[in-house]
């Protein structure tokens, strides 16, 4: 097991990475303010995980109430979101109890936003069941419901006390839910960490074969490019926006085709295309950057072509997005690959001069 540590002062929190994690009772009870919990998961992972980790918080003297939701982007609204709530208050949960969110991102997110919102605050676990949740989104405590009009429009900053990442659930992941993982992960690479760009292109085909010791060193090696960003920068006002390539187009993508049409790192991977083809277009990469970062995202299963929507949809959907700043779309590009920047000043004419480069 290798742990990482979140440091954020009195907040701070440990990640732990490894295998049979959820046996272990002893890594979750430090982390509990009484021996009460309720577990968050959803109809496909929990028939797969939430008798385990129940039967291992139960022999340890802990109560557990659980609650299954609907599986998917398309229920991460108000109405899933209260059948947490009403079993927190049906089971009279309290303030001390503990939310553990057991499940990919849609879990962690609005477990999350549940705990941060139940009793104003109660505390919460991340055990994340998919690579994308265990490499991004149930470190750093972004939480958060989408609505219509955007994704991830409602929601709060909201630390975990614990992140356990058991890479034996990744087991039972699908391989379309396995690319969509990759996506965040070459990510880092493409932002701040181009020794570890260069590792994947070299390991990527241990890691679509599910290698476990690749799958180990590529989630703490992520893992500690998002602790480190975060520890910088908790609540994005501004290099950890840098987290955010390719996201602005992707989500676009994602609300535009409906959600749970495109996983989010599919979206994410076309997204970051059309943000490299914009960066070229800016002088600062050039023909052979934008084949390289293609090639290693079709390496992976992913799509590095973006639907049709029309480059004035898109922009109607972008202006909705949370970078931007006074009216102006600040947008994540890379400088070059290895080193990504907060750009505001791209002209409208040539952000949709990329898009509709990069749709197919």
């Amino acid at each position: 097991m290798q742990t990482l540590n979140v440091a954020l002062g009195d907040r701070a929190y440990p990640i732990h990475i490894g295998r049979g994690l959820l046996a272990r009772a002893e890594l979750i009870l430090p982390h509990l303010k009484t021996k009460r919990v309720a577990i968050v998961t959803n109809d496909v992972v929990g028939p797969l995980y939430l008798e385990r980790l129940r039967a291992t918080l139960e022999a340890a003297g802990v109560r557990v109430s659980a609650v299954v939701l609907p599986d998917g982007e398309a229920n991460k609204d108000w109405q899933t979101l209260n059948l947490i709530f009403d079993t927190l208050l049906s089971e009279r949960c309290e303030r001390s109890t503990t939310l553990v969110a057991l499940g990919g991102g849609v879990v962690g997110d609005m477990g999350g936003f549940a705990a941060a919102c139940y009793q104003r605050g109660m505390p919460f676990i991340q055990i994340p069941t998919t690579l994308l949740a265990q490499v991004d989104s149930s470190v750093g405590g972004k939480t958060a419901i989408n609505h219509p009009q955007g994704k991830n429009m409602i929601g709060a900053f909201y630390q975990p006390r614990l992140v356990l990442a058991d890479i034996d659930t990744l087991g039972t992941l699908p391989d379309r839910e396995l690319s969509a993982g990759l996506a965040e992960v070459i990510k880092y690479g493409l932002i701040r960490d181009p020794a570890f760009l260069e590792w994947l292109e070299a390991n990527l085909g241990a890691l679509v074969a599910r290698d476990p010791e690749a799958l180990a060193y590529a989630i703490e090696r992520s893992c500690r490019n998002k602790a480190e960003v975060v520890a910088a920068d908790e609540t994005e006002q501004g290099e950890r926006a840098l987290l955010n390539l390719g996201h602005t187009f992707g989500h676009a993508i994602e609300t535009g085709l409906g959600y749970g049409e495109w996983l989010h790192g599919e979206a994410v991977a076309a997204g970051t295309m059309m943000a490299a083809e914009l960066s070229r277009r800016l002088g600062w990469l050039q023909d052979e950057d934008i084949e390289r970062i293609a090639t290693l995202f079709a390496r992976a299963h992913l799509p590095v072509w973006g639907p049709k929507l029309g480059a004035s949809r898109y922009l109607e959907l972008m202006a909705h997005d949370k970078k931007v700043e006074a009216g102006k779309l600040r947008l994540v590009l890379l400088r070059e690959v290895g080193r990504a920047v907060i750009h505001g000043e791209a002209a409208a004419d040539d952000i949709a001069a990329a898009i509709e480069a990069r749709c197919r």
